[in-house]
């Protein structure tokens, strides 16, 4: 007798098919899993990786920072110095023009003026002293003009003395301090 298979031979393929369809469907979504894992872990080590460059760099620029401000520093305290290098070179520079502004006050000073008080504030001279006379005020004026050393003197006051028996006259007189020998070389 012939041998007829009366399975529903169409049930069965269906199920094979499904079967297939199930595994392909298994097997993709495993490898699509496997995928974006794959890609999350590539970008995860990029991100990691530029925090890591960030990182540097910002450690880095710290250290330049904290580096500008010590050459910053040094630049304020080479400026300073500068300074108080420039102040004590004038200094140095001008040590013998008080010798020699006293050496021509005594030179220029005539009989019977005497000197009670002088008051220097940068290059003017105030003069505080005493006359036998107003003509000995009037010399020393002259000679202030036609010194090398002082300039352009002008007699602020000029008064009888009361308390002296002698008629002396108190006076003040202002001048400034130049040096005409160091502009004529220059």
């Amino acid at each position: 007798m012939a041998r007829i298979n009366l399975l529903p031979w169409r049930d069965e393929l269906r199920k094979e098919q499904q079967r297939q369809f199930l595994t392909i469907l298994g097997l993709s979504v495993i490898l699509m899993g496997l995928l974006i894992t794959a890609v999350h872990i590539q970008y995860a080590n990029m991100i990691n990786a530029q925090n890591q460059r960030n990182q540097f760099l910002s450690t880095q620029i710290a250290e330049v920072d904290a580096q500008i401000k010590e050459i910053e520093k040094l630049e304020r305290d080479k400026q300073s110095l500068q300074a108080r290098i420039s102040v004590i070179q004038q200094l140095q520079g001008n040590r013998p023009e008080i010798v020699h502004l006293f050496d021509e006050i005594a030179r220029i000073l005539p009989q019977g003026l005497y000197l009670k008080k002088i008051e220097q504030k940068g290059k003017a001279i105030t003069i505080v002293g005493f006359a036998q006379s107003n003509a000995r005020v009037s010399a020393f004026m002259r000679n202030i003009e036609a010194s090398d050393w002082l300039d352009k003197p002008v007699l602020d006051i000029i008064k009888l003395d009361q308390k002296e028996e002698d008629d002396s006259r108190e006076f003040t007189l202002r001048c400034m301090q130049v040096n005409k020998s160091a502009e004529n070389k220059s």
